[in-house]
């Protein structure tokens, strides 16, 4: 057995380690070969411009895309924006503010542009989701026919999370964009948590719009990536930022060349070792559950059931998340001591740590405010050990008898 490192990270939804191979593709172009990629009068901005060029078509091939539908980003949070407020740009210079549906569990990057938008004029429909206690489907997806219910002739978008960064949720995606398409609206995916845990298709899922963040699957912190269509029913957006014209005129700004090619590098080998690490992670995944089933008494499953599957056979969670409330505790309480013993793990989304209200996510299930409370988010990566998965479980353990006590 493995030995186990002084700090057990189970905390990869917020962020994931970064790939020694990333940065290796990155490092050139952090010393060496420094040129602007929009400098092409000299062999320094030409290499520069190649490698994002190249870049570009390596994440486009990642995602089902092509490399003219690519724009790259700071993170999914900035395409987020420039996706929502981008869209309803276009559609108020036509003079009309229209209407948006998105999902009351959706992440704060995408309900705080939504809010903004709302205050504006756009008229907002956020859509329940399963409970966790409802029995009528699977928790914490939406049902189609409120989605249907739900649109108007101004409705121009549907913004949606592929899988969801705190339950682990995967939505009918697919489903949602046949819907949105038969009554012309466009449809926005937050893949931000999908890459390296699912295969992850543009035109499967019916994505208009998709957003991407590199360091959710083993890239580097501020680089990103927005999907915009161009075949068949091309996409248009209006920028938020404006200069010198770079990525068609819809994300101005210098370049990020190592970040642009840490974000394309850590895509490829997040799909290249799809096939051996999903089972893997999923196999530790499901041994921390049996082992919290097996040592803390009343330890209960947020979101869906660890071995739910669609009708094609994938699964309805995120191989690599586990989120359980552990009644007595309060949670925060739970992770500080849990955080002094070496492990790291959370409550629900980083963007929220500082909040001091319950998970939005998990009251969306139906939760009480202190059974959210008393919830822990778990998020194993390519680098978790069966080692670190045994030893957490102890930990939390051990935790929660002092606290109880």
């Amino acid at each position: 057995m493995s030995a186990v490192p002084r700090t057990i990270y189970l905390d990869n939804h917020a962020t994931t380690r970064l790939d020694p191979r990333v940065l290796e593709a990155m490092l050139p172009w952090l010393t060496d070969r420094y040129g602007n990629a929009g400098s092409v009068t000299h062999d320094l901005g030409r290499e520069a411009r190649a490698a994002v060029d190249e870049a570009r078509e390596a994440f486009a091939a990642a995602i089902g895309g092509t490399a003219r539908e690519i724009v790259f980003t700071s993170g999914a949070t900035e395409s987020v924006n420039l996706a929502l407020l981008g869209s309803a740009a276009r559609v108020a210079a036509g003079g009309r503010p229209g209407h948006v549906i998105t999902i009351a569990s959706e992440h704060h990057a995408v309900l705080d542009p939504v809010e903004h938008l709302e205050q504006s004029g756009v008229a907002v429909t956020r859509l329940p989701v399963i409970g966790q206690r409802d029995g009528d489907g699977v928790p914490g997806r939406i049902r189609l026919a409120d989605l249907e219910a739900a649109f108007r002739p101004d409705t121009f978008l549907v913004s949606v999370l592929l899988a969801n960064n705190e339950i682990g949720v995967v939505q009918d995606v697919a489903a949602i964009a046949e819907i949105a398409h038969a009554r012309g609206g466009l449809v926005h995916v937050d893949c931000a948590q999908a890459i390296g845990r699912m295969r992850v298709d543009v035109d499967a899922i019916g994505a208009d719009l998709a957003s991407f963040s590199a360091h959710k699957f083993h890239g580097p912190k501020g680089a990103g990536a927005l999907y915009v269509r161009r075949r068949g029913r091309a996409v248009r957006l209006e920028p938020l930022v404006f200069g010198g014209g770079q990525e068609r005129g819809l994300r101005s700004g210098t370049l990020d060349v190592p970040a642009i090619v840490g974000i394309s590098t850590a895509a490829r080998l997040a799909n290249e070792g799809l096939a051996e690490e999903t089972p893997r992670i999923c196999g530790l995944r499901d041994r921390l559950w049996r082992l919290l089933q097996d040592r803390v008494s009343g330890v209960t499953l947020n979101g869906p059931p660890l071995d739910a599957v669609d009708d094609a056979g994938e699964p309805l969670r995120l191989v690599n998340n586990l989120n359980v409330r552990i009644p007595g505790v309060d949670g925060q309480s739970l992770l500080a001591a849990l955080s002094a013993d070496g492990l790291a793990a959370s409550s629900g989304s980083a963007c929220s740590s500082e909040s001091p209200r319950p998970s939005h996510v998990l009251l969306a299930l139906g939760l009480t405010d202190d059974e959210a409370r008393s919830s822990l988010r778990f998020g194993l990566s390519r680098f978790t050990t069966a080692a670190e998965v045994e030893a957490a479980a102890d930990k939390v353990a051990t935790g929660v008898a002092v606290l109880r006590a």
